[in-house]
């Protein structure tokens, strides 16, 4: 049997972006994003569940995605998972943390809407290529 790893989240941002650039001069932002989901409850009302990812964005999407975007900005994320596991520097505990890494992040606000930087919100995409397996730090 085949595997799959592949995401797709429509969401709003909870924080601006926030560009980085490893040692090795490669973009970075981590986004965070709140994705809802509706449904019935047992007294047939309807129920809201929030969800909050963390999205990291590589290369010239990330720095696309600090110059255009911001908070509350409505943003279609499709990437996959990776497990980031790091040691507590004041436990020594072992910690892990599951992320989404996108492949393509398309803004889905228009110019004006809350939360957009008054720049027109061109979708803006890139392939796997722009993200160098090589700078995701474990």
């Amino acid at each position: 049997m085949g595997n799959l790893n592949k995401v797709m989240l429509i969401g709003r941002l909870t924080r601006d972006p926030q560009l980085r650039y490893t040692q090795s001069g490669a973009a970075v932002t981590d986004l965070g994003v709140a994705v809802n989901r509706y449904y019935k409850g047992q007294d047939e009302s309807r129920q809201e569940e929030t969800c909050f990812v963390d999205v990291t964005v590589w290369g010239k999407q990330a720095e696309n995605a600090t110059e255009y975007l911001s908070k509350g900005r409505q943003v279609f994320i499709e990437g996959y998972l990776r497990m980031d596991t790091w040691e507590d520097k004041n436990t020594g505990d072992k910690r892990s943390k599951l992320k989404v890494v996108a492949n393509n992040v398309q803004y889905l606000d228009s110019r004006g809407a809350p939360g957009n930087k008054g720049k027109a919100a061109e979708p803006r995409s890139g392939g796997p290529d722009e993200t160098p397996d090589s700078e995701i730090p474990f």
